[in-house]
């Protein structure tokens, strides 16, 4: 299986590309990047569900449903480039039809390194939590500041556009910045290797490493030595702008080779080592504001509308990026301010009968925590009731079966789903949504198991009461859940 016999094709020498796995957000965005930029399109996907199946149909992409070599073999005009979602295995038959049929094939993350970002500057924006805010922040800050930024993120931002963006530099030259979501999740079924080691990096934002991803990383270890590797790749004279509350990512700096004079490092407090630090945070139900602190220097204030402690440091790793490439204060605090999130991050679908629903993609434990305690502060009258699916590849699994406990204490009340498909994980190593009901009763909180998707959207819509905010988390679609919920609502 040698790709390589049959070169890649440069940007401009492609008419015709096809997506198996299109429906992934950045599989989903690259697709409609370059039907926009009049190259024909088309993808193939099982289940293409929002925001994604709106932006692809905005682009014009023409999507079949399900995976056949017919796809392929089936066209008239044969494509110059089939590129592979990380998602499809050896055995797709879509995936054996490009590759047995000789068609120039790729992952993205590959045909990103090889035709788009060998001369740009790449800010990769990494971590298990945060990248897609992250990355969708630093890129709204760099935009407003004029600087034309080519970027490419997971997610769907209301202040950019698109999530797949070339800036004019990289259409002319191939030069300027390149804003990257550095995912550490594996490339392609052939190269089983993070996604972000493919993307050339000049500056790093880490903001969090922690253990995620169980289908593919065996352990705690294995996830620690994917962001060594990120280290190690970021390009002279690079710098590493770093969240110390992790002390792993402490650890790892350390034991590296990576210059320390290039580290700029940030926190929630100066217990952890952090240079930069905010301070006096204030989380309302319009912003967020904390001061900038050096040392025991206050060097800025910045205001931000997404609320959560996480978001401030976000926005943190985003000022001190700003920073380094020769932002003014000024710059950075006003497009700050004027960033207004990323869909599914704490998101507002709607308001019916005093009841507003909330939609985020939170799924580790973590996150859970995060996002529920960003809520009860901007929501600081209101009940939170929680609705959660557990549906990651992790969360599936038992691996964190009592760190969820925890995460659900920040709320009044919660609905766990029945775990979403768990016929490939072996019995003695599922998630119990049952467990984790019963363990949220033993510390005196409401809880319910939802034994399907309608019968879910009922209990909920009965329990809650005007004034309530029920967060609905999930990583997937969860069976439209959302518009589902909120139609009964109204009845």
């Amino acid at each position: 299986m040698d790709k390589y016999k049959t070169p890649l094709p440069s940007l401009n020498q492609l008419t015709k590309v096809h997506v198996v796995g299109v429906g992934g957000t950045l599989m989903g965005a690259f697709a409609a990047f370059l039907k926009r930029r009049g190259i024909e399109v088309t993808g193939s996907d099982q289940n293409v569900y929002p925001p994604m199946s709106e932006v692809l149909k905005d682009a014009g992409v023409q999507i079949f449903n399900g995976y056949l070599a017919e796809n392929l073999t089936g066209m008239k005009v044969r494509p110059d480039l089939v590129v592979i979602g990380n998602v499809i295995s050896r055995e797709n038959v879509e995936a054996k039809a490009a590759i047995e049929g000789g068609f120039a094939y790729t992952s993205l993350p590959e045909a990103m390194e090889r035709i788009l970002l060998p001369k740009t500057k790449n800010l990769v924006v990494a971590g298990t939590h945060g990248k897609t805010t992250t990355s969708s922040m630093l890129a709204h800050v760099l935009i407003k500041a004029g600087r034309d930024p080519s970027y490419f993120i997971g997610g769907v931002s209301p202040d950019l556009s698109v999530s797949f963006h070339l800036g004019q530099q990289a259409i002319q030259n191939q030069t300027g910045l390149f804003v990257l979501e550095g995912d550490e999740y594996d490339t392609a079924f052939w190269d089983k290797v993070p996604k972000f080691n493919h993307y050339l990096p000049n500056d790093v934002i880490l903001t969090s490493v922690e253990y995620d991803h169980a289908d593919i990383y065996p352990n705690f270890q294995a996830v620690r030595r994917a962001f060594e590797g990120l280290i190690s790749r970021i390009r002279a004279p690079g710098k590493l702008i770093a969240c110390y509350d992790y002390l792993v990512i402490k650890e790892m700096i350390q034991g590296s080779s990576f210059p320390k004079d290039h580290v700029l490092s940030y926190g929630s407090n100066r217990k952890t080592g952090a240079r930069f630090t905010p301070g006096h945070i204030h989380i309302g139900e319009d912003r967020t504001q904390f001061v900038v602190m050096d040392g025991d220097r206050k060097i800025d204030e910045i205001a931000i509308r997404i609320p959560g402690n996480h978001n401030v440091l976000n926005a943190l790793g985003v000022w001190i990026q700003g920073k380094e490439l020769g932002l003014s204060s000024d710059e950075i605090r006003n497009a700050l301010a004027s960033f207004k999130g990323v869909k599914r991050r704490q998101e507002e679908r709607g308001e019916v009968g005093g009841v507003l629903v909330i939609d985020d993609f939170a799924h580790h434990p973590t996150a859970v925590r995060e996002t529920l305690r960003a809520l009860r502060a901007k929501y600081s009258k209101r009940r939170v009731v929680a609705v959660f699916e557990p549906r990651s590849a992790t969360s599936r699994r038992k691996v964190f079966q009592k760190d969820y406990g925890k995460a659900f204490e920040e709320v009044q009340a919660t609905f766990i789903s029945a775990p979403y498909d768990q016929t490939k994980i072996a019995a003695g190593e599922q998630f119990s949504s049952a467990e984790l009901v019963a363990d949220l009763k033993n510390l005196g909180k409401e809880a319910f198991l939802i034994e399907s998707v309608e019968n879910g959207v009922q209990q909920v819509a009965q329990f809650a009461q005007a004034g309530d905010v029920v967060a609905v988390l999930s990583n997937g679609g969860f069976g439209g859940f959302i518009p589902k919920l909120l139609e009964a609502l109204k009845k």
